[in-house]
């Protein structure tokens, strides 16, 4: 097939734009929406320390590698990255995270479950299961790469998300009847997130990692998801072969649920500690103070 903007030969055809693009639209394409994202939300600013939250899979590393682009003639800010060991045998080998950094020349600053709270996500499954496993282990890597961040003066952390991961959320809140939270900003804390990936769809993040990343991780965390979490992404994966447009037109009532929801909702409660919606001590923090006692 030809592209349709230059004729030359396609390597990817969009479905739900009904578009057969050479490398150079595709790259295009995606870093036009990736800049969009930036640019909608104010995601950079003069100033700026963003460092990316690394794992060396396919959505962090060609993260990476476009915010360099992006950045490379900006004096006003830099980019970094985090990576954090959380003591999965076999998986997220911080080798790999920090080689990726290296061949951009980017520092990596390296933590682990192990130094900060003397347990590893394979001892928490040991004891938790496998189930509890995954969610121990995105509360605690969450909490490290923020304390991470406070301590190397960082403004912003930057994550893969895609319109994946962005889907799969807004159809696991409607479901779980609580629409409400979608994207609710935080309500205090000075290290915002940005997700310059979250309009695109995952088959194109990594198709543009292959493209510019070498040895990027290309297997799936032994505990990642819970199985309501794969039921959904399974389901959105279902309906996405038979209509390409399902996971857009997701992101697109999120927008309209949260207005819905800002108007008619009553005030939802925030965490005193982390600002995140949830109960006063939400349960991610009583998660770290879990940990951080030593008693699971």
């Amino acid at each position: 097939m030809r592209c349709n903007k230059c004729r030359r030969e396609a390597l990817l055809f969009q479905e739900y734009s009904g578009q057969h693009l050479c490398r150079h639209h595709f790259e295009a394409d995606l870093e036009r929406k990736a800049k969009h994202e930036i640019r909608s939300h104010r995601w950079l600013v003069p100033g700026d320390h963003i460092a990316v939250a690394l794992s060396g899979d396919a959505g962090s590393s060609a993260l990476l590698y476009f915010l360099k682009k992006l950045t490379a003639s900006r004096r006003d800010i830099r980019i970094s990255a985090i990576t954090v060991d959380a003591g999965i045998a076999g998986y997220r080998d911080m080798r790999i995270a920090k080689e990726i950094a290296g061949l951009s020349g980017t520092a990596c600053i390296a933590v682990s479950f192990r130094e900060r709270f003397g347990i590893t996500t394979d001892e928490i499954a040991d004891r938790k299961g496998i189930t509890d496993a995954c969610m121990y282990c995105r509360v605690i890597r969450g909490f490290l790469l923020k304390e991470t961040a406070a301590e190397h003066g960082i403004t912003k952390l930057a994550s893969g998300e895609d319109l994946d991961d962005r889907a799969a959320r807004v159809m696991e809140h409607i479901l779980k009847g609580a629409p409400e939270i979608l994207d609710h900003p935080q309500q205090n804390g000075k290290i915002s997130w940005i997700r310059p990936f979250a309009g695109i769809p995952r088959e194109e993040v990594v198709f543009y990692a292959s493209l510019h990343v070498q040895d990027y991780v290309q297997f799936r965390c032994p505990y990642d998801n819970t199985p309501f979490e794969k039921d959904v992404q399974e389901m959105l994966n279902d309906l996405t072969a038979r209509h390409p447009a399902t996971k857009h037109a997701l992101v697109n009532l999120q927008k309209n649920l949260e207005r819905a929801c800002t108007t008619n909702a009553d005030p939802i409660p925030f965490c005193e500690r982390c600002g995140e919606p949830g109960d006063r001590i939400c349960r991610s923090c009583r998660i770290i103070d879990e940990v951080t006692g030593g008693g699971i």
